[in-house]
């Protein structure tokens, strides 16, 4: 199998050469070029014919998202990954370009300490999403045919919608922003999110979100009451659940160990929603790597619950909605564009029999 061919673009001498030796140790990895700045970046495109650019936000001369959007006018598909600072300036310009067509990002590494944490950080942050869209994801990330269905109570009908809980990872903001913009100013119920990213992210992929959408979006307060038509996004490094507190339910967050890697995680979310609402909830998995909120739609659909995923051509990674769907969780597979339409119909159900 040929070696899939990494450009990587960063001002730093340092931050160049240490990338394109970590990623160079790796078997199925090439590093065929660098570059200093944007414009050299665009230039040698052509020359050494990358799957994958590495692209650094903060550049002189040509910045990562003017690059970016030149880049896309000439190589729609070409996979790009930002590599950016964990700052908030950092994180505002990655939420910027992956608006722009930026398929995905990675941190870069901050306040480790040792330098073999340093190169560990860089390995776990970009090797897999290098390989993931360097190589078509079906190889590196969709589950086994093998799956097992599992086998579930029969549910005889569906109860009132009193909740809707969505897990998201890879591909998540611009899926986020496409299903929350459809969501009508009279949507009647809380809407609890898990997207997969780091402290900072989160607050401003809500700010974000907010804007675009009619349900107001903020980033998850441990202790704050759940009330209708309002989104919380799970803060990143924190898990959040819902729990019961008299008539009320309100958020908590905490640290408790990663699930599937990842904190927040939907499983984590999804657990709580079951226990709390029972066959009420709704669970919608969309894009993602992985298969964190596989066991968290289980619990949903083993309470009486409903689940509903992505579809693979809707989806940047079909990873999480892929494992749901091949253990038989899920209630319906949509596109992403139809997905607002079909909770608010279960929200809402027009009377007929059936689902």
């Amino acid at each position: 199998m040929p070696k899939i061919r990494v450009l990587v673009v960063d001002d730093a001498v340092l931050v160049r050469s240490r990338v394109s030796k970590i990623l160079s140790g790796d078997s199925q990895l090439e590093v065929v070029g660098v570059a200093a700045n944007g414009r050299i970046a665009l230039a040698k495109i052509p020359q050494v014919n990358p799957d994958v650019i590495i692209l650094d936000v903060e550049m002189p001369e040509m910045n990562g998202l003017e690059t970016l959007a030149t880049l896309r006018q000439t190589y729609p598909h070409l996979p790009v990954i930002m590599f950016s600072t964990s700052t908030y300036a950092g994180a505002s310009a990655t939420l910027e370009a992956l608006s722009l067509g930026a398929t995905d990002y990675a941190t870069k590494p901050s306040n480790l300490g040792s330098v073999e944490a340093v190169n560990q950080h860089i390995r776990e942050e970009l090797i897999p999403k290098i390989k993931l869209f360097g190589a078509g994801t079906q190889q590196f990330f969709s589950p086994k045919l093998s799956t097992h269905k599992l086998v579930l109570p029969t549910r005889t009908h569906l109860e009132p919608v009193n909740v809707v809980a969505v897990g998201v990872s890879t591909g998540g903001p611009n899926a986020l922003a496409t299903l929350l913009s459809s969501l009508p100013k009279d949507f009647s119920v809380p809407l609890l999110i898990v997207q997969h990213m780091p402290p900072m992210f989160t607050k401003l992929l809500a700010q974000r979100l907010s804007s675009v959408s009619h349900v107001p979006v903020e980033e998850a307060v441990d202790g704050v009451a759940l009330k209708p038509g309002q989104a919380w996004i799970a803060p990143g490094n924190f898990h959040m659940i819902v729990q019961r507190q008299g008539t009320e339910v309100r958020i908590a967050t905490h640290q408790a160990p990663p699930e599937n890697s990842c904190r927040p995680s939907v499983d984590v979310l999804l657990r709580s929603v079951a226990q709390v609402y029972g066959a009420s909830a709704i669970a919608v998995i969309l894009t993602g790597m992985g298969q964190d909120g596989l066991h968290g739609c289980q619990c949903i659909r083993e309470v009486g619950g409903q689940v509903l995923a992505q579809d693979e051509a809707s989806s940047v990674v079909w990873g999480m909605p892929s494992y749901v769907v091949n253990a038989g969780l899920a209630d319906k597979i949509l596109p992403l564009e139809k997905m607002a339409d079909e909770i608010m119909q279960r929200i809402h159900p027009i009377q007929k029999s059936g689902l």
